[in-house]
């Protein structure tokens, strides 16, 4: 993990910052991975002390028994009043051991308004020496006045190279590949992918979905798959499978699915997926969702394949 938020300009700008005398008393660290937030905002906390997390403080920051950084909520809880209660109350006393202390709370946008109000005084003005710094997943959920309060950090989703290269740095693993094509820049949810033996479920429906040319295969297949949980998985496993077999089309290298549909066809199926993972978020009934999809390829690719002959 370290290898990859080192290279991030969020990561830079922050470190710049540091060694520039130039640091903002609130950070706002926007980060959609859920899984690794914490962690992430652990290696920020390092950064600012100056600490190694192999090193003795380094060792106590992560567990917390560091008393100029202080980590909220709870590891699998959301902060609450007593948390910012407490974060106050902390914030107005002088740091123990260094020249400053930091306050990270993770999962800041699923504290209510009334508790992000609270905070607003000391964000805007806190005690010489305080500094925070405030992990989401999403700004959508922020209240404007904490925004113009902090300076703000986005580390964007990763490209598929850098994922594949972090799974293969935690472990060689035949799924590492799909992973990293199919969770869309969110290296949580690739890492979920790989340990859960649902995902080689997801790979194998997705492709005999992606193989179905016949309209007779059409209602069992959605009514086989339409019940999954890992819907948005399932839409984004086919969509990697059909642009793969595209771009081999075009390369002029088969596969197996690409020698199953016309260049058209292929291009059709994209286009229909993107929507079916938008229509998925508004919660359409997946087993029509997939039926409507299967009808209209299949129709597509039929057509095409009439005027070849």
């Amino acid at each position: 993990m370290k290898k990859l938020i080192s290279g991030t300009t969020a990561y830079s700008v922050f470190s710049n910052d540091l060694k520039g005398g130039t640091l903002s008393h609130a950070y706002m660290l926007d980060f959609a991975d859920p899984e690794n937030l914490r962690g992430v905002l652990q290696l920020f906390a390092l950064e600012f002390f100056g600490m190694d997390g192999s090193g003795a403080d380094g060792k106590r920051l992560l567990n917390g028994s560091f008393p100029d950084c202080r980590i909220y909520p709870d590891e699998g809880k959301k902060i609450a009043a007593d948390g910012i209660a407490e974060i106050l109350d902390e914030s107005a006393m002088k740091p123990v051991e260094r020249d400053k202390k930091l306050f990270v709370i993770a999962g800041f946008e699923q504290a209510s308004q009334l508790l992000q109000n609270k905070l607003l005084k000391t964000l805007e003005e806190p005690n010489a020496g305080v500094y925070f710094l405030l992990g989401v997943t999403s700004t959508a959920p922020v209240l404007d006045t904490v925004k113009s309060r902090v300076k703000k950090l986005t580390i964007p989703p990763f490209s598929e190279e850098q994922i594949f290269s972090a799974l293969q740095r935690a472990g060689e693993n035949p799924l590492n590949a799909d992973a990293a094509k199919s969770c869309g820049g969110i290296l949580g949810t690739a890492q979920n992918m790989v340990r859960g033996g649902w995902f080689k479920e997801v790979v194998a429906a997705a492709r005999e979905i992606c193989s179905a040319t016949e309209l007779k295969d059409i209602g069992p297949l959605a009514i086989k798959h339409g019940e999954t949980k890992y819907k948005t998985e399932l839409l984004t496993q086919m969509s990697v499978i059909f642009h793969s077999a595209l771009v081999n089309r075009l390369n002029g290298s088969e596969d197996e699915i690409s020698r199953l549909w016309a260049t058209p066809a292929l291009i059709y199926a994209e286009e229909c997926l993107a929507k079916a993972n938008a229509d998925v978020k508004f919660n359409a009934f997946f087993q029509g969702l997939l039926y409507d999809f299967m009808l209209r390829l299949t129709e597509e690719n039929n057509k095409w394949l009439k005027l070849r002959q």
